[in-house]
């Protein structure tokens, strides 16, 4: 007698569920849960990069703040602090030396015959050669001490601490040699004279507007005198 192979065993198929009317249960509470969780973290992960947006927005709009703010109270061309700005500064600085009394002397600065730079060289020279004398200007005076352009060829210098006349000749000095000293641009070499007109409070004005039209005044006789600088003189 052989031996009969044996069959395999037949696969025990589980029907999925049906109510007698062939509709299909709902899934189980865990089913649901696992859909909650996914929903939820669907929901997460929309606010986090919602959040991350209004952080970048909000970012940008202070930055955008910022650069009003610089843009309001700088010049654009040289990026030196603007008539408006140095004006805020200068009556700032007056009412320190109100109680500190410890000097302050206001210098008005103008290029003489830069007309012509413009007119010869071109405009774009012309504000190449603005942009230079700011940066010089900046570098010669101390840290704490302001210097704006006021407009066109015009500069001011704020200079807290000091009043003595020897000490404001030696800069007024020093602020002529390094703004005439020549300048390369491109394939000519300018160079451009200062005037500089030196104004001292108490001696020549407590507010803004008298410092200001004293050291213009004194600027003019300067250029007028060919000296470089002068001190505004009190009219006898």
């Amino acid at each position: 007698m052989s031996a009969q192979p044996l069959s395999a065993s037949p696969r025990l198929l589980i029907p999925k569920a049906e109510y007698a009317d062939g509709h299909v249960p709902e899934p189980s509470r865990l089913e649901g849960a696992l859909e909650n969780n996914a929903r939820l973290e669907e929901q997460v992960i929309q606010l986090r990069s919602a959040l991350a947006k209004a952080r970048r927005d909000l970012q940008g709009t202070r930055a955008g703040e910022r650069r009003a703010r610089h843009n309001a109270d700088h010049d654009g061309l040289t990026q030196l602090p603007n008539r408006r700005h140095f004006e805020t500064r200068l009556e700032e600085a007056l009412a320190e030396q109100m109680t500190t009394r410890q000097g302050l002397a206001l210098f008005f600065l103008d290029l003489d015959d830069f007309k012509q730079v413009n007119d010869i060289h071109g405009h774009a020279a012309g504000d190449t050669l603005l942009r230079v004398v700011a940066a010089r200007l900046n570098q010669a005076v101390r840290k704490e001490d302001v210097v704006c352009r006021l407009g066109g060829d015009e500069f001011a210098c704020l200079l807290r601490g000091l009043s003595q006349t020897r000490q404001l000749m030696q800069l007024a000095a020093k602020l002529f040699d390094s703004v005439a000293a020549p300048c390369r641009l491109d394939t000519c070499e300018l160079s451009v004279r200062p005037s500089i007109g030196i104004a001292i409070c108490p001696q020549h004005g407590m507010t803004s507007q008298d410092l200001l039209a004293h050291a213009d005044a004194a600027m003019y006789r300067a250029k007028r005198e060919q000296t470089g600088y002068a001190f505004f003189e009190t009219p006898a």
